[in-house]
């Protein structure tokens, strides 16, 4: 199985993950996150497959993933409305199986960046594994408010969640 095939699984079942999750919540703001890591899996699994068949594989910065302000305004929607939200232990594992599934990938995604010997294929995996950090920093919050969702909603600087 080349890298690539590994990398399409990978963002497959990730995409399968997120979305049975977004099925399973009970809360719209937390489906729409799950929805749009879904929906960035699904463009990473298209490049791969790009890479894989040897096509034109492309990053482009246009289609680069929006999670950060998806997020912010999600939880923003969540102080406003104001209510107190309290979330039982499952949801918390499942979001930190998610961060390891996240983690796993961007540490795999530099390292064969460092194997290929294509220079566009290797920026094109950098870029790929920029964005599973994104998610994980996304999750990273998500847990946070899942553990102490008052505090968490009332504290707030979104200092963590700027693009880079």
């Amino acid at each position: 199985m080349s890298v690539f095939e590994f990398a399409m699984k990978m963002e497959e079942d990730g995409r399968a993950y997120y979305l049975n999750l977004a099925e399973k919540t009970e809360v719209p703001h937390l489906k729409k996150i799950l929805n749009e890591l879904a929906d960035d899996e699904l463009k990473h699994f298209k490049i791969f497959k790009a890479m894989n068949e040897k096509e034109k594989a492309e990053y482009r910065e246009d289609e680069k993933t929006t999670i950060f302000s998806t997020t912010k305004n999600v939880f923003e929607a969540l102080k406003t409305e104001g209510k107190d939200h309290s979330f039982g232990g499952d949801l918390m594992d499942t979001w930190k199986q998610a961060l390891e599934v996240e983690q796993k990938s961007e540490n795999l995604y530099r390292e064969k960046a460092e194997e290929v010997g294509d220079d566009n294929y290797k920026s094109i995996l950098h870029k790929i594994a920029d964005e599973e950090k994104r998610h994980q920093m996304i999750i990273e919050n998500v847990i946070h408010f899942l553990d102490k969702p008052k505090q968490w909603l009332e504290d707030a600087e979104w200092h963590n969640l700027v693009d880079f």
